[in-house]
């Protein structure tokens, strides 16, 4: 029996057949220049940047929310004080569909599985003491985006910062929640179209900002595989381009601010092979479809958070090394910013001491690991340029 298990192929988690031994003979088709080429060239497999981590470090972003604004901003300011360097903010049910908390609808679910937003002085205090124009900002919204990207853009006029000094994403991924998150509020045309007001806007007034964080990880979570993943949340991200499109705007005005958000699973050369793919296929859609000319256009830029859905209730110590295996893949495939799941979040909001330790964990891969000090370390490997292509 152990014989016969041992002669089946292995495969990936995503189906994809692996075999025992590579050689360049799986590359014979692989043009260097065409298919990897060097980071920060078309088409950017290799990555976005030239020097990538030699020139800037991902951002340490764990998403945070639950309860009130004020304790929000508690777990926040921990977290800032913990090493993080960017924030993300996770909103409960009734504010990702567009309900007050006093709404009967509301009952039962008001900041249970994130923070609760009604007003601009909500937040206010979501961020008080945060500098909004030192530190990137996430907000995990999408059909009533526009409400809360008014409300951020009125909190930071009111303390006197310039929109044009504001870094940060709304994740505005309106098409995901039908077959993603499920928190939809609108029909497919009208939340294209609000979504695609605020590329508009944000492109006019608001440079620095990214318009749209095209989400991969919902769907993931959703129950599909790597290859699924990739899929649908290029479509989406063509989708939106077309939208940007027909509404005029030209498309070297606003690609350079669309974003990408992938999940992480524990098969860590699927999951780079994954990341590198990505890059490719946007660069090579960005400039044969839709004609990009700048290269910021055409190279992809993404946030990874870990999978909960990998995540035990049982044992839950084991859960740190998942989370560890996945941020490496994470930093191997080139990701911009990373969240680490913590090792508590099968069964509760996670605690301080775990986003802590998720924090240390990106500082220990940072600096002690050694993958920073090379781009793209995995390029060339047979397997990984195999599974890439």
């Amino acid at each position: 029996m152990t014989d016969g298990m041992k002669e089946q192929p292995k495969r990936s988690l995503s189906g994809l057949k692996v075999k025992p031994v590579y050689t360049p003979d799986d590359l014979a088709n692989t043009d260097f220049a065409r298919d990897v080429g060097q980071p920060g060239e078309f088409p950017f497999t290799r990555g976005p940047y030239p020097n990538m981590y030699l020139g800037r470090l991902w951002t340490r972003r764990q998403i945070a929310g639950f309860g009130t604004a004020q304790a929000t901003n508690e777990r926040y300011r921990f977290l800032l004080d913990h090493g993080q360097n960017g924030i993300s903010t996770d909103f409960d049910h009734p504010t990702l569909t567009g309900y007050d908390s006093d709404h009967e609808l509301a009952e039962g679910e008001v900041g249970r599985l994130g923070v609760a937003i009604d007003s601009v002085r909500d937040m206010d205090d979501l961020f008080l003491d945060i500098p909004l124009d030192q530190v990137s900002v996430s907000l995990t919204i999408n059909h009533p985006a526009i409400v809360l990207m008014g409300m951020f853009l009125s909190v930071s006029e009111q303390r006197g910062v310039d929109w044009g000094k504001l870094r940060g994403t709304v994740q505005n991924d309106s098409l995901k929640e039908f077959h993603g998150q499920k928190t939809f509020a609108l029909g497919p045309g009208p939340s294209l179209k609000l979504t695609t007001d605020i590329v508009e806007f944000c492109t006019n007034h608001v440079p620095n900002w990214y318009t749209i964080s095209i989400s991969g990880y919902h769907i993931r979570e959703s129950g599909s595989d790597a290859v699924q993943e990739l899929a649908f949340t290029i479509a989406q991200g063509m989708a939106y381009v077309e939208s940007a499109l027909e509404r005029g705007l030209p498309v070297d005005s606003f690609a350079p601010r669309l974003s990408f958000f992938f999940g992480c699973h524990n098969d860590v050369f699927e999951e780079v092979a994954k990341y590198r793919a990505a890059r490719r296929m946007w660069a090579r859609i960005m400039k044969d479809r839709y004609k990009a000319s700048k290269p910021e256009s055409m190279r992809l830029r993404f946030h990874t958070q870990t999978l909960g859905s990998t995540l035990m209730r049982q044992d839950p110590q084991n859960n740190i090394a998942r989370g560890t295996l996945q941020a490496l893949a994470a930093v191997l495939g080139g990701t911009q910013s990373l969240h680490v799941s913590g090792y508590d979040e099968a069964f509760d909001i996670p605690s301080e001491e775990a986003m802590r330790m998720s924090l240390a964990t990106q500082l220990i891969l940072s600096h002690e690991s050694g993958v920073t000090n090379t781009v793209d370390p995995l390029a060339g490997s047979y397997f990984v340029e195999s599974m890439t292509n």
